[in-house]
Protein backbone atom coordinates (compact mmCIF):
# COMPACT_ATOMS: atom_id res chain seq x y z
CA UNK A 1 0.00 0.00 0.00
CA UNK A 2 1.08 3.64 -0.93
CA UNK A 3 0.65 5.30 2.44
CA UNK A 4 -0.76 8.91 1.01
CA UNK A 5 -1.18 12.24 2.53
CA UNK A 6 -3.59 14.83 1.50
CA UNK A 7 -2.83 18.89 2.23
CA UNK A 8 -5.52 20.80 0.93
CA UNK A 9 -7.72 23.59 2.92
CA UNK A 10 -10.93 22.42 1.28
CA UNK A 11 -12.57 19.37 2.28
CA UNK A 12 -14.92 18.87 -0.09
CA UNK A 13 -11.12 18.40 -2.48
CA UNK A 14 -9.82 16.34 0.01
CA UNK A 15 -12.62 14.10 -0.31
CA UNK A 16 -12.72 14.17 -3.91
CA UNK A 17 -8.94 13.01 -4.05
CA UNK A 18 -9.07 10.54 -1.15
CA UNK A 19 -12.60 8.70 -2.93
CA UNK A 20 -10.11 8.68 -6.27
CA UNK A 21 -7.04 7.21 -4.86
CA UNK A 22 -8.75 4.68 -2.52
CA UNK A 23 -11.12 3.41 -5.27
CA UNK A 24 -7.02 2.17 -7.25
CA UNK A 25 -7.39 -0.13 -4.02
CA UNK A 26 -3.63 0.61 -3.74
CA UNK A 27 -3.42 4.07 -1.97
CA UNK A 28 -3.77 4.12 1.90
CA UNK A 29 -5.04 8.12 3.08
CA UNK A 30 -3.18 8.06 6.17
CA UNK A 31 -3.30 11.71 7.06
CA UNK A 32 -5.43 14.76 5.75
CA UNK A 33 -4.17 18.65 6.23
CA UNK A 34 -6.13 21.85 6.17
CA UNK A 35 -3.00 24.17 5.46
CA UNK A 36 0.52 24.03 4.51
CA UNK A 37 1.76 24.92 8.15
CA UNK A 38 -0.43 21.52 9.23
CA UNK A 39 0.79 19.69 6.00
CA UNK A 40 4.67 20.41 6.96
CA UNK A 41 3.92 19.26 10.40
CA UNK A 42 2.20 15.98 9.40
CA UNK A 43 4.55 14.99 6.63
CA UNK A 44 7.42 15.26 9.06
CA UNK A 45 5.46 13.16 11.81
CA UNK A 46 3.76 10.66 9.30
CA UNK A 47 6.92 10.07 6.46
CA UNK A 48 4.28 9.30 3.71
CA UNK A 49 5.27 7.73 0.62
CA UNK A 50 3.14 10.73 -1.15
CA UNK A 51 2.24 13.86 -0.64
CA UNK A 52 -0.67 15.11 -2.81
CA UNK A 53 -0.03 19.41 -2.05
CA UNK A 54 -3.06 22.23 -2.75
CA UNK A 55 -0.96 25.82 -3.97
CA UNK A 56 -3.50 28.22 -2.48
CA UNK A 57 -3.42 27.70 1.37
CA UNK A 58 -4.04 30.02 4.60
CA UNK A 59 -1.06 30.40 6.88
CA UNK A 60 1.26 28.65 4.78
CA UNK A 61 1.00 28.04 0.97
CA UNK A 62 1.78 25.07 -1.12
CA UNK A 63 4.71 26.36 -2.72
CA UNK A 64 5.83 27.52 1.16
CA UNK A 65 5.43 23.95 2.30
CA UNK A 66 7.05 22.15 -0.52
CA UNK A 67 10.51 24.49 0.37
CA UNK A 68 10.06 23.70 3.98
CA UNK A 69 9.68 19.64 4.30
CA UNK A 70 12.64 19.54 1.49
CA UNK A 71 14.44 20.96 3.72
CA UNK A 72 14.34 18.57 6.38
CA UNK A 73 13.02 15.24 4.60
CA UNK A 74 12.76 13.68 0.97
CA UNK A 75 9.48 12.84 0.05
CA UNK A 76 7.71 12.56 -2.94
CA UNK A 77 5.15 15.59 -3.72
CA UNK A 78 2.65 15.85 -6.60
CA UNK A 79 0.80 18.77 -6.50
CA UNK A 80 -3.01 19.68 -7.35
CA UNK A 81 -4.24 22.73 -8.32
CA UNK A 82 -6.37 25.02 -10.42
CA UNK A 83 -5.91 26.91 -13.81
CA UNK A 84 -5.12 30.11 -12.00
CA UNK A 85 -2.47 28.34 -10.16
CA UNK A 86 -0.86 26.77 -12.72
CA UNK A 87 2.85 29.26 -13.15
CA UNK A 88 2.87 28.32 -9.04
CA UNK A 89 2.46 24.98 -10.25
CA UNK A 90 5.84 24.98 -12.56
CA UNK A 91 7.35 26.61 -9.51
CA UNK A 92 6.52 24.50 -7.30
CA UNK A 93 8.76 21.66 -9.62
CA UNK A 94 11.78 24.62 -8.84
CA UNK A 95 11.10 23.76 -5.17
CA UNK A 96 10.98 19.97 -5.46
CA UNK A 97 7.55 18.75 -6.06
CA UNK A 98 7.46 16.32 -9.05
CA UNK A 99 3.96 16.11 -10.80
CA UNK A 100 1.10 17.74 -11.05
CA UNK A 101 -2.74 17.55 -11.95
CA UNK A 102 -5.31 19.47 -12.40
CA UNK A 103 -8.01 19.30 -9.87
CA UNK A 104 -10.11 18.90 -12.86
CA UNK A 105 -8.51 15.53 -13.12
CA UNK A 106 -9.97 13.78 -9.97
CA UNK A 107 -13.87 13.80 -10.86
CA UNK A 108 -15.46 11.03 -11.43
CA UNK A 109 -16.06 12.10 -15.18
CA UNK A 110 -12.35 11.29 -16.06
CA UNK A 111 -12.14 8.17 -18.88
CA UNK A 112 -10.96 4.84 -17.89
CA UNK A 113 -8.03 5.00 -19.69
CA UNK A 114 -6.67 8.34 -18.06
CA UNK A 115 -7.97 7.14 -15.02
CA UNK A 116 -5.44 4.24 -14.94
CA UNK A 117 -2.52 6.65 -16.45
CA UNK A 118 -3.14 9.07 -13.22
CA UNK A 119 -2.72 5.95 -11.17
CA UNK A 120 0.23 4.48 -12.87
CA UNK A 121 2.01 7.28 -12.60
CA UNK A 122 1.58 8.19 -8.54
CA UNK A 123 2.31 4.83 -7.77
CA UNK A 124 5.71 5.13 -10.04
CA UNK A 125 6.34 8.72 -8.34
CA UNK A 126 5.09 7.10 -5.05
CA UNK A 127 8.71 5.49 -5.22
CA UNK A 128 11.20 8.42 -6.16
CA UNK A 129 12.87 10.00 -3.78
CA UNK A 130 13.69 13.43 -4.60
CA UNK A 131 17.66 14.39 -4.86
CA UNK A 132 19.85 17.33 -4.99
CA UNK A 133 20.82 17.96 -8.05
CA UNK A 134 24.63 18.48 -8.30
CA UNK A 135 26.45 21.11 -11.21
CA UNK A 136 28.68 17.93 -13.06
CA UNK A 137 31.36 19.36 -15.46
CA UNK A 138 32.51 16.14 -16.71
CA UNK A 139 31.71 15.08 -20.06
CA UNK A 140 30.95 11.51 -20.85
CA UNK A 141 31.67 10.86 -25.13
CA UNK A 142 30.42 7.97 -26.36
CA UNK A 143 30.88 9.02 -30.09
CA UNK A 144 32.18 12.62 -30.79
CA UNK A 145 29.87 13.57 -33.84
CA UNK A 146 31.17 15.76 -36.87
CA UNK A 147 30.11 19.33 -37.26
CA UNK A 148 27.63 19.39 -39.83
CA UNK A 149 24.62 22.07 -40.83
CA UNK A 150 21.85 21.46 -38.07
CA UNK A 151 18.65 22.43 -38.91
CA UNK A 152 16.70 22.07 -35.51
CA UNK A 153 16.78 20.47 -32.24
CA UNK A 154 14.21 18.53 -30.83
CA UNK A 155 14.21 17.77 -27.18
CA UNK A 156 12.50 15.01 -24.90
CA UNK A 157 11.74 15.48 -21.05
CA UNK A 158 9.37 14.24 -18.03
CA UNK A 159 9.43 14.31 -14.41
CA UNK A 160 11.97 17.03 -12.82
CA UNK A 161 11.50 18.05 -16.80
CA UNK A 162 10.39 21.55 -15.99
CA UNK A 163 13.24 21.99 -13.42
CA UNK A 164 15.72 20.74 -16.36
CA UNK A 165 14.38 22.74 -18.60
CA UNK A 166 14.40 26.07 -16.73
CA UNK A 167 18.06 25.40 -15.95
CA UNK A 168 18.70 24.36 -19.73
CA UNK A 169 16.98 27.51 -21.56
CA UNK A 170 18.34 29.74 -18.48
CA UNK A 171 22.06 28.61 -19.92
CA UNK A 172 21.58 28.75 -23.37
CA UNK A 173 21.88 31.97 -25.30
CA UNK A 174 19.12 34.00 -26.28
CA UNK A 175 20.35 34.13 -29.97
CA UNK A 176 20.98 30.58 -29.95
CA UNK A 177 20.32 30.22 -33.84
CA UNK A 178 17.92 27.05 -34.54
CA UNK A 179 13.71 26.30 -33.54
CA UNK A 180 13.65 23.50 -30.37
CA UNK A 181 10.77 21.58 -30.31
CA UNK A 182 9.94 20.04 -27.40
CA UNK A 183 7.79 17.09 -25.51
CA UNK A 184 7.03 17.73 -21.83
CA UNK A 185 5.06 14.80 -20.84
CA UNK A 186 1.90 17.16 -19.16
CA UNK A 187 -1.30 15.61 -18.15
CA UNK A 188 -2.26 18.50 -16.46
CA UNK A 189 -3.24 20.67 -19.66
CA UNK A 190 -1.79 23.19 -18.82
CA UNK A 191 0.87 23.53 -21.73
CA UNK A 192 0.28 27.64 -22.49
CA UNK A 193 1.13 28.11 -19.04
CA UNK A 194 3.69 26.03 -18.97
CA UNK A 195 5.51 27.86 -22.28
CA UNK A 196 4.49 31.12 -20.67
CA UNK A 197 6.50 30.18 -17.49
CA UNK A 198 9.38 28.96 -19.24
CA UNK A 199 9.57 31.86 -21.72
CA UNK A 200 10.60 33.62 -18.44
CA UNK A 201 14.20 31.77 -18.40
CA UNK A 202 14.92 32.91 -21.86
CA UNK A 203 15.33 35.23 -24.58
CA UNK A 204 14.07 33.38 -26.89
CA UNK A 205 10.34 32.88 -27.76
CA UNK A 206 8.52 29.99 -26.30
CA UNK A 207 4.71 28.66 -27.49
CA UNK A 208 2.87 25.65 -27.69
CA UNK A 209 3.17 24.61 -31.33
CA UNK A 210 0.49 25.78 -34.07
CA UNK A 211 -1.02 22.70 -36.68
CA UNK A 212 1.20 23.26 -39.60
CA UNK A 213 3.47 26.36 -38.34
CA UNK A 214 6.97 26.41 -39.60
CA UNK A 215 9.65 26.45 -37.29
CA UNK A 216 11.79 29.14 -37.54
CA UNK A 217 14.80 30.32 -35.77
CA UNK A 218 14.43 31.92 -32.70
CA UNK A 219 11.72 30.06 -31.28
CA UNK A 220 10.88 27.02 -28.93
CA UNK A 221 7.87 24.85 -29.67
CA UNK A 222 6.48 23.19 -27.05
CA UNK A 223 3.35 20.26 -27.54
CA UNK A 224 0.01 20.34 -27.15
CA UNK A 225 -1.40 18.15 -24.10
CA UNK A 226 -2.98 15.30 -25.26
CA UNK A 227 -1.58 15.28 -29.19
CA UNK A 228 1.21 13.37 -31.21
CA UNK A 229 3.51 16.34 -32.22
CA UNK A 230 4.99 15.85 -35.58
CA UNK A 231 7.51 17.27 -37.64
CA UNK A 232 7.03 16.32 -41.39
CA UNK A 233 8.27 17.67 -44.78
CA UNK A 234 11.83 17.29 -46.89
CA UNK A 235 14.59 20.36 -46.77
CA UNK A 236 15.34 21.84 -43.31
CA UNK A 237 12.95 25.19 -43.16
CA UNK A 238 10.48 23.73 -45.39
CA UNK A 239 9.26 21.35 -42.96
CA UNK A 240 6.41 22.15 -40.64
CA UNK A 241 4.65 20.93 -37.28
CA UNK A 242 1.91 18.80 -37.13
CA UNK A 243 -0.53 16.57 -34.82
CA UNK A 244 -2.37 13.22 -34.69
CA UNK A 245 -4.61 11.72 -32.57
CA UNK A 246 -2.94 7.89 -32.58
CA UNK A 247 -3.04 5.80 -29.70
CA UNK A 248 -0.67 7.00 -26.72
CA UNK A 249 3.10 5.63 -27.02
CA UNK A 250 5.26 4.26 -24.59
CA UNK A 251 1.68 5.38 -22.15
CA UNK A 252 2.54 8.94 -23.49
CA UNK A 253 0.62 11.38 -25.28
CA UNK A 254 1.92 13.47 -26.90
CA UNK A 255 5.01 10.78 -27.01
CA UNK A 256 8.78 11.63 -27.96
CA UNK A 257 8.78 9.05 -30.04
CA UNK A 258 6.61 10.25 -32.18
CA UNK A 259 8.27 13.26 -32.97
CA UNK A 260 11.47 12.03 -32.74
CA UNK A 261 10.80 9.59 -35.30
CA UNK A 262 9.22 12.10 -37.91
CA UNK A 263 11.79 14.34 -37.75
CA UNK A 264 14.52 11.80 -38.06
CA UNK A 265 12.59 10.99 -41.21
CA UNK A 266 12.42 14.48 -42.15
CA UNK A 267 15.90 16.16 -41.61
CA UNK A 268 18.47 13.22 -41.18
CA UNK A 269 21.50 14.02 -40.08
CA UNK A 270 20.62 17.80 -40.16
CA UNK A 271 18.83 16.86 -36.86
CA UNK A 272 20.15 16.97 -32.97
CA UNK A 273 17.92 15.07 -30.57
CA UNK A 274 18.68 15.57 -26.58
CA UNK A 275 16.86 13.06 -23.78
CA UNK A 276 16.85 14.94 -20.62
CA UNK A 277 15.37 13.65 -16.96
CA UNK A 278 12.20 11.66 -16.81
CA UNK A 279 10.14 7.99 -15.85
CA UNK A 280 9.99 5.05 -18.30
CA UNK A 281 11.21 5.16 -22.19
CA UNK A 282 10.19 7.74 -24.30
CA UNK A 283 12.56 8.57 -26.22
CA UNK A 284 14.70 5.72 -26.69
CA UNK A 285 13.43 4.34 -29.80
CA UNK A 286 12.98 8.16 -31.21
CA UNK A 287 16.71 8.30 -30.37
CA UNK A 288 17.70 5.40 -32.01
CA UNK A 289 15.75 6.43 -35.17
CA UNK A 290 17.72 9.98 -35.03
CA UNK A 291 20.88 8.05 -35.07
CA UNK A 292 19.91 5.25 -38.07
CA UNK A 293 19.14 8.35 -40.03
CA UNK A 294 22.45 10.10 -39.91
CA UNK A 295 21.23 12.87 -36.74
CA UNK A 296 23.20 13.40 -33.84
CA UNK A 297 21.83 12.09 -30.48
CA UNK A 298 22.65 13.33 -26.81
CA UNK A 299 21.27 11.99 -23.12
CA UNK A 300 21.17 13.49 -19.96
CA UNK A 301 23.47 11.89 -17.28
CA UNK A 302 22.73 10.21 -14.25
CA UNK A 303 24.27 12.30 -11.18
CA UNK A 304 22.23 15.89 -12.64
CA UNK A 305 19.05 13.59 -13.56
CA UNK A 306 16.21 13.73 -11.46
CA UNK A 307 15.20 10.71 -12.56
CA UNK A 308 17.79 8.33 -14.91
CA UNK A 309 14.69 6.83 -16.65
CA UNK A 310 14.59 7.96 -19.89
CA UNK A 311 18.01 9.00 -20.79
CA UNK A 312 18.90 5.65 -18.92
CA UNK A 313 16.50 4.00 -21.70
CA UNK A 314 18.32 6.52 -24.49
CA UNK A 315 21.35 5.65 -23.69
CA UNK A 316 20.97 1.81 -23.35
CA UNK A 317 20.27 1.84 -26.98
CA UNK A 318 23.65 2.33 -27.52
CA UNK A 319 22.86 5.12 -30.23
CA UNK A 320 23.39 7.80 -27.88
CA UNK A 321 26.60 10.38 -29.47
CA UNK A 322 26.67 12.13 -25.99
CA UNK A 323 25.94 11.72 -22.58
CA UNK A 324 26.27 14.83 -20.55
CA UNK A 325 25.51 16.89 -17.12
CA UNK A 326 22.86 19.16 -17.74
CA UNK A 327 24.80 22.35 -17.65
CA UNK A 328 27.15 21.08 -20.53
CA UNK A 329 24.52 20.20 -23.05
CA UNK A 330 23.70 24.01 -23.72
CA UNK A 331 27.09 24.85 -24.75
CA UNK A 332 27.18 21.80 -26.47
CA UNK A 333 24.34 22.71 -28.92
CA UNK A 334 25.97 25.73 -29.51
CA UNK A 335 29.39 24.57 -30.37
CA UNK A 336 27.37 22.15 -32.95
CA UNK A 337 25.95 24.79 -34.68
CA UNK A 338 28.82 27.25 -35.00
Amino acid sequence: MINTLIVDDSEMVRDIIRDFLEADGNFKIIGEAINGEDGVAKILALNPDLVTMDIEMPKMNGLEAIEEVMKKISVPIVVITSLDTAKMAYEATLKGALEFYSKETFTASLNPAKRQEVYDTLKRISGIKAQKITAVTQAVWVKEPQKREIHAIVLASSTGGPKALSRFFSLLPGDFPLPIIIVQHNSSGFDKNFAQWLNTFTALNVKVADEGETPRAGNVYIAQTDKHLMLRGKGGINCSLFYNDDDPENNQKPAADVLFRTAAESLGESLVSVVLTGMGNDGAAGTKKVREMGGITIAQDEESSLVYGMPKAAAETGCVDMVLALDRIPEKLVWLVK
